[in-house]
């Protein structure tokens, strides 16, 4: 599949029906039951949300924080190119297993597919799951401080820097409701977490000028969310983007490039910022993990039914790096020990900043209690039509080679020659290992 990269901030940025032996009956109700146990989970955590309004704004009020690149319609390709077409069926009827018994409803196109049907699992029983787990599509804003009086300084969130400012969406709202349909100026974006994957990815909602709405369909693929749309109810698969079923099987959507950093590292950088507030219209306990001690386990959920690469941890975290065609995984464990990683990934100069105590969204009961899984960001290495080799010096402090500036963990120059100088991010994400080589079978693997 392809992956369209949006340039938000920087001058250069922004853009098999095959039949498989069925599961025992054992299985199915094993699943059944821990899909509604999932699912009550969340249901368990709701309860009064203690937001503060002084300080909200409407998703298209105005922000400070530092100036870079407006979103533009300018893109870039990067990653697979999108699967073919297969042969799917006329009716949801037809689909395997008890897909049927929750897909009546849709109007999908099921005679449109990139995917076999029976690698769909379903992840919330019931007669329509479609946003059981609920998208917000009227986020509100408010300042850093406003966010500091809830927020923990490691509190993780998925970062985005936009001309006349940045935004963070924090994992704590973002665990309970996986999609937020956004605007960033004139541009229309999902900011989607799929927490079975830790994949937090941010796209482009239009579809040939059309702004589409996304939601959580319940189903599942390879333990990845599976999206759907409210215009053509096709499904896409969150972590490539791509439509996967029905009208738009086989359309890339544009990703917007955005990094999973901690809630200090935000308002360091981004000290005008706009943080997602808890007035979401739900009453939930934002802070507490329905996930406890996920990403402690040795295996995936028995969502993920494959055998898992056992080359790393399963739900060991990597940098995923989307680029010209080719994608490549840096597992934590090993840049981790190195603090900064300069590589090539397609023919592009690329840098791996590592660093920081950024909390495990998946630990603990409590996010802000979890434990400290770090932060790790991608960039590309050319500022200025110059390449540069970075170092680190201190545990989120990088200086380049060629001018002896120093870079922060966030990618913006704060010492020497390039100061107030930015790095541009690069498409790539921190999902987990079993996640990243169940989707890019093929793909590099750093330091292997």
């Amino acid at each position: 599949m392809s992956v369209v990269q949006m340039n938000v901030s920087h001058p250069t940025m922004w853009s098999r029906n095959r039949s498989r032996s069925r599961c025992g009956v054992c299985m199915m109700k094993f699943r059944r039951s821990f899909a509604l146990l999932a699912a009550l989970a969340l249901v368990a955590v709701a309860c009064t949300s203690g937001a503060s309004n002084d300080t909200t704004t409407s998703a298209t009020g105005s922000s400070g924080g530092p100036a870079t690149t407006p979103p533009t319609d300018t893109a870039a390709t990067s990653g697979i190119t999108p699967e073919p077409l297969l042969t799917g069926v006329s009716s949801s009827n037809e689909l395997p297993g008890d897909l049927p018994a929750v897909t009546g409803a849709w109007g999908t196109d099921w005679t449109r597919t990139t995917i076999l049907f029976d690698e769909l699992r379903i992840g919330i029983f019931s007669s329509d799951p479609r946003d059981v787990i609920a998208p917000i599509d009227n986020p509100q804003f408010e300042s850093v401080a406003a966010g500091a009086e809830w927020l923990d300084e490691r509190a993780p969130g998925v970062f985005v820097r936009y001309d006349g400012g940045a935004r963070f969406y924090p994992l704590a709202i973002l665990t309970q409701h996986e999609v937020v349909n956004d605007q960033i100026g004139d541009v229309p974006v999902a900011v989607t977490y799929c927490p079975l994957c830790n994949t937090g990815i941010v796209f482009d909602r239009r579809i040939d000028g059309t702004t589409h709405r996304f939601g959580v369909s319940g189903l599942l693929r390879k333990s990845d969310l599976v999206m759907w749309d409210d215009l053509t109810n096709s499904l896409w698969q969150q972590i490539t983007g791509e439509g996967i079923v029905g009208t738009h099987a086989g359309i890339q959507l544009t990703i917007v490039p955005a990094s999973i950093v901690s809630f200090s590292e935000f308002s360091e950088t981004a000290p005008e910022g706009q943080v997602m507030s808890r007035d979401t219209g739900f009453n939930r306990a934002y802070g507490l993990n329905p996930y406890e001690f996920y990403s402690s386990r040795g295996a995936p959920y028995a969502f993920f039914d494959e055998e898992v690469d056992d080359r790393f941890p399963a739900l060991e975290r990597v940098v995923g790096i989307s680029s010209g065609g080719v994608e490549k995984a840096y597992p934590f464990s090993v840049i981790s020990g190195l603090g900064v990683v300069n590589d090539v990934v397609a023919g592009s100069d690329v840098v791996v900043f590592w660093g920081g105590d950024t909390a495990d969204a998946l630990d603990s009961s409590l996010i802000d209690a979890s434990q400290a899984i770090g932060t790790a960001v991608a960039y590309s290495a050319i500022v200025g039509g110059q390449k540069l080799t970075f170092r680190q010096i201190s545990d989120s402090v990088f200086e380049d080679e060629q001018t002896g500036s120093r870079w922060t963990i966030l990618g913006v120059a704060t010492d020497g020659p390039l100061a107030g100088e930015l790095l541009e991010p690069i498409v790539h994400r921190n999902e987990f290992w079993f996640a990243w080589a169940a989707f890019f079978p093929d793909g590099e693997v750093y330091g292997t």
